[in-house]
């Protein structure tokens, strides 16, 4: 995950994309779940790009805000949509449906469910729901292990969220130790959460490896050592590291080898890898890794890593055994299937489900091995949500997904696949129903996704709640198409006269927005009464930006929400945000330097309060609290671009606790312990914010329509989404 400034309180996450420049193998548009995308490799390509082509590499935005993976125009280098020869037909199921087939199940980044789990963070998920989500996966694969055949567990990494925290590690050990106590067999592998010092391989491709650790430091390998490791009766063996591993597991009388490679292998690490191989010579092989495939960003296509191009070219291509690669790391789902050097498929899966709702949620993976029908099947489904108090569900609870990156099939006739190196593989007799569909059954049992509750637009402007306590209620309506004058002024709706007004062009000096980067329009969200919105464009850091504020001595200015407070926006990203560009862009942010707040301990340069977008495009509400001397901050998962969003950030001093919804559902990763705001009696700002007492700077990309802040916790019914009893 990208890099996130260290005065934004989160660990540090790198990643990176490949640029243009490095997409040397071209990936054909995806084209139904089951014809993924085939790419075949030109090695005189390969070899211009070597020679020829620097690199330019972006930092990664996740599953739906990345730069499209480039592909020319190269006649010498086509892309097929079958690879190999015609495939065989499949082999005769039994006269009662019967086939050969067994499971494997893969556990995706289970960072959040560690960290949300501990005291520190008020073990949000058993203070809701009274269980939690990593200890339900372990336990419900130990449960139904024997029906559907699951001879052994994929962990993909970033096992933990904060590499040093103790307390996320207990967490972790807890529920793997769920799969040893049930006789279970996994790998497992360190992402780049579960190191002290997580650089990333576009950052240095050098520096950063394995071989770089102070290895008696490392928390993972105190935690998840060699001798638990050998435990397992799979168990084959750790690189000299420690962070490496190979396992051994049979199923269906035939013997397969997991390759389970750690954060950043180095060039020795990649050699051991390599003489795993050379010694299981006939065995086929699935190799994990945290970073190896990416998703693009329309949040389906596949789109490749410097990192992953560089274990294709190291590892991959040449070893024919490798028939499958598992990776999470970035945010979603995707599929794509390379040719190696043999002419063989390789079927490469990215999934990484923790920007999904509640960290997650509990989804995992199953893959049926299918070797009478030649195919691999695949389900994402959460064993957690079933198990939810029924009282505490809502429609963002699946339980089975089923996008096409989610439920899918992949065409492999194995005897054919493994045949170079493998000449007597066949599948067993057959013995059991389709696993898949016993999944599917044990999950779901009597279980339903609830239907999304009827949401009813408003009638007219004046169609929602009035709440009496309301402080300032601000909505951005003008005649569409028309810029926003010079010195022009918001209404403060409330009749409190925290009135906003457009901040001047020239300030900061360096400041380069012309009158027409604020725009009146006429969209807005589908459940706001506003008749429509401001558009907030060109934005571009520091050196250009638009934004409003409420006057010095405006009423607002001074409060502290000794009662609580619910702040609520309508806003949209626009469909060209770039972290590059617009990281750390700021919705509404209070003037001042927090570390001038009397007896406040924390990092001192933020601004009392900022509500802003991360690198990560996440909502980040982030503040100075009335009663306590440090921040408190909420974070939304991975939000959507050019999508109209209701967020409501709720502080109630009754519970010390500030929730944050997003579209109606209640994030993850929310606040515990503190109360109202500090403030330091500077003006609200809206489309910028502050850093170190400078000039206004970060600015927003992107529509808003309405805010309104109130001095008491409102219930949803209550909030502007709602509609007025009438």
């Amino acid at each position: 995950m990208s890099r996130r400034p260290i005065n934004q309180h989160e660990p540090a996450r790198a990643e990176t994309q490949a640029s243009n420049a490095q997409q040397d193998a071209r990936t054909l548009p995806a084209v139904s779940s089951s014809a993924p995308p085939v790419v075949t490799v030109n090695p005189l390509r390969r070899a211009l790009l070597k020679l020829g082509a620097s690199s330019w590499l972006l930092p990664s935005m996740g599953a739906a805000g990345l730069l499209s993976a480039c592909g020319g125009s190269d006649n010498d280098d086509p892309a097929t949509e079958t690879p190999g020869e015609p495939q065989p037909d499949p082999e005769t199921p039994g006269a009662d449906g019967r086939i050969s087939s067994f499971g494997l199940a893969v556990l995706p980044d289970t960072q959040f469910y560690s960290r949300y789990s501990t005291v520190d963070t008020g073990n949000q998920f058993d203070a809701l729901y009274g269980s939690e989500p990593f200890r339900a996966q372990t336990q419900w694969i130990v449960d139904n292990a024997q029906a559907l055949k699951v001879p052994f567990v994929i962990h993909v990494g970033d096992i933990v969220d904060r590499a040093t925290v103790q307390a996320e590690w207990e967490v972790a050990d807890a529920a793997m130790k769920v799969l040893e106590d049930g006789g279970v067999p996994y790998s497992i592998l360190a992402g780049n959460h579960d190191v002290r010092s997580p650089i990333g391989y576009g950052d240095d491709p050098v520096n950063g490896t394995d071989e770089d650790r102070d290895l008696a430091m490392e928390p993972y390998l105190d935690w998840f050592s060699a001798a638990r490791a050998a435990s397992q009766p799979t168990f084959g063996q750790r690189d000299a590291s420690g962070f490496h591993e190979y396992h051994i597991f049979t199923a269906e009388g035939q013997r397969f080898l997991v390759l389970s490679m750690s954060w950043r292998a180095s060039d020795a690490a990649l050699a051991w890898a390599r003489q795993v191989l050379r010694d299981h010579p006939t065995l086929p092989a699935i190799l994990v890794n945290h970073d190896l495939l990416n998703i693009d960003r329309d949040g389906v296509s596949p789109l490749e890593t410097p990192y992953g191009l560089m274990l294709w070219d190291k590892l991959i291509r040449d070893n024919d055994q490798i028939f499958m690669t598992l990776n999470g790391h970035f945010h979603g789902t995707a599929h794509l299937t390379k040719l190696n050097d043999f002419g063989n498929a390789v079927e490469q899966m990215v999934v990484d489900f923790q920007m999904a709702y509640q960290g997650g949620n509990g989804l995992m993976r199953f893959y049926e091995f299918d070797l009478t029908g030649n195919r691999i099947k695949a389900l994402s489904f959460s064993p957690w949500v079933p198990q939810k108090p029924a009282d505490k569900l809502n429609e963002f609870d699946q339980a089975m997904l089923t996008g096409p990156n989610e439920q899918f099939e992949i065409e492999m006739h194995f005897a054919q696949r493994f045949a170079r190196f493998n000449p007597e593989f066949a599948a067993a007799e057959p013995s059991n129903l389709p696993l898949t569909e016993a999944a599917t059954a044990l999950v779901l049992g009597n279980f339903q996704d609830l239907e999304p509750p009827v949401r009813t637009p408003a009638a007219d402007a004046d169609d929602y709640p009035k709440i009496a306590e309301t402080l300032a209620h601000w909505r951005f309506v003008g005649t569409a198409g028309n810029a926003v004058a010079d010195g022009a002024t918001v209404a403060d709706l409330s009749g409190n006269g925290n009135d906003l007004t457009r901040g001047a062009l020239n300030v900061p000096p360096t400041n380069t927005a012309q009158l027409s980067d604020l725009q009146w329009v006429g969209d807005k969200h589908f459940l706001s009464a506003s008749p429509g919105s401001v558009s907030f464009r060109n934005a571009s850091g520091a050196p250009r930006l638009s934004y409003f504020h409420t006057a010095a001595g405006a009423p607002l200015n001074a409060e502290t929400f000794d009662s609580g407070y619910t702040v609520e926006a309508f806003v949209k990203l626009d469909k060209n945000w770039t972290a590059d560009t617009n990281a750390w862009m700021n919705i509404m942010t209070r003037g001042g330097r927090r570390g001038n707040i009397p007896g406040f301990s924390g990092g001192p340069q933020s601004p009392p309060l900022q509500f802003a977008i991360s690198n990560l495009r996440e909502v980040q509400w982030e503040v100075a609290t009335q009663d306590n001397k440090a921040s408190r901050t909420n974070w939304s998962g991975e939000i959507m671009l050019d999508t109209w969003l209701h967020i409501a950030i709720v502080n109630d001093p009754a519970t010390r606790a500030t929730t944050m919804y997003v579209e109606g559902a209640p994030v993850l990763r929310n606040a515990v312990d503190g109360s109202g705001l500090a403030t330091l009696d500077e003006p609200w700002y809206v489309g910028a914010g502050f850093w170190d007492a400078g000039p206004p700077s970060n600015g927003f990309l992107g529509d808003i329509s309405e805010i309104r802040v109130v001095s008491r916790p409102l219930a949803p019914a209550e909030w502007l989404t709602a509609r007025e009893t009438r």
